[in-house]
C-alpha cells in the first residue's frame, strides 16, 4: 500500500496522489503514476470504483466498473484506491490467484469482500487476507442506517459499533465488520488492520478529514 509521500502533487493532493478523478492536476498524477510504475511488472489495473460487490477478473473482462479485481496471470496487477474506505488484498497459500477490493461501508455490507473471495476460486480456508489502511474506530462516525446494513444481515455485527451521546450516531469498526464477513466464508488467516487514515495526517490521505484529497493505491501481482 502507498502513503501520501514520495509524489508530486501540491496543496491538497501532496504528495503521491493516485487519483485522476479527485480535482488534481492530470499532469501530476501521471508523474506519480509514473513513480509507481517503476516498482511493478505492469501497468495497475485501475479500477472505476463505485462502491459496489462487482468483481472482475484483469486481463479478461473489459469493464472496469467494479470495486474488485483478481487475476491468476503473472505479471497482471490488481489495485484499489482508497483515502478512509478498507482496501483487502488476498492471495491463495499456493499461489495460484490473488484479488484486490474496495470496502467502503456500502461495498462492505453488500458482500464486495465475499465477492471477491468466491471469483478466486479456491476453498475460503485457502485465502489469506491483508486490511490495509483505513478510517480507525475511534474517527468513523456513521448514522443508523449504516448500523441497521450490517446488522439485519449479520447480528453478531452489532459489536462493531459503539453509540454516541448524539442519538443515532454510532462509532464504526471497518476492521471488525471486515473479520466478521471473512469469517463467516471461512477465511480465517486475516492480517493488517490496526491503522488510522484519519489521525495518522503525514501519512495518509483521508477523504472523511479533508474532503478534497488524494488517493493512495493497494496493489497484488503474481510473480
Amino acid at each position: 500500500m502507498t502513503t501520501r509521500t514520495g509524489g508530486v502533487s501540491q496543496a491538497a493532493w501532496a504528495s503521491l496522489n493516485l487519483g485522476d478523478h479527485v480535482g488534481d492536476d492530470p499532469a501530476r498524477v501521471a508523474a506519480n503514476r509514473a513513480r509507481l510504475r517503476e516498482r511493478l511488472p505492469a501497468e495497475p489495473g485501475w479500477l472505476g470504483q463505485v462502491h459496489s460487490a462487482r468483481v472482475v477478473e484483469l486481463g479478461r473482462d473489459a469493464e472496469r466498473e467494479a470495486d474488485a479485481a483478481f487475476t491468476r496471470q503473472a505479471g497482471q496487477v490488481c489495485a484499489v484506491l482508497t483515502a478512509d474506505c478498507l482496501p483487502v488484498l488476498f492471495c491463495d497459500r499456493a499461489g495460484s490467484v490473488v484479488a484486490a477490493a474496495h470496502a467502503g461501508w456500502r461495498g462492505l455490507a453488500d458482500g464486495v469482500l465475499e465477492a471477491a473471495v468466491a471469483a478466486m476460486q479456491v476453498p475460503p480456508d485457502a485465502v489469506l487476507a491483508w486490511m490495509g489502511a483505513a478510517i480507525g474506530p475511534r474517527a468513523f462516525e456513521v448514522g443508523d442506517e449504516v448500523r441497521e446494513a450490517f446488522v439485519d444481515r449479520h447480528p453478531e455485527a452489532a459489536a462493531a459499533f459503539v453509540p454516541q451521546p448524539v442519538p443515532g450516531k454510532w462509532l464504526a469498526d471497518l476492521y471488525q465488520l471486515a473479520r466478521i464477513r471473512l469469517d463467516r466464508i471461512g477465511v480465517q488467516a486475516i492480517y493488517g488492520g490496526g491503522r488510522c487514515t484519519f489521525s495518522e495526517t503525514d501519512v495518509f490521505f483521508s477523504y472523511r478529514r479533508d474532503g478534497v484529497t488524494g488517493r493512495m493505491a493497494s496493489l497484488i501481482w503474481l510473480t
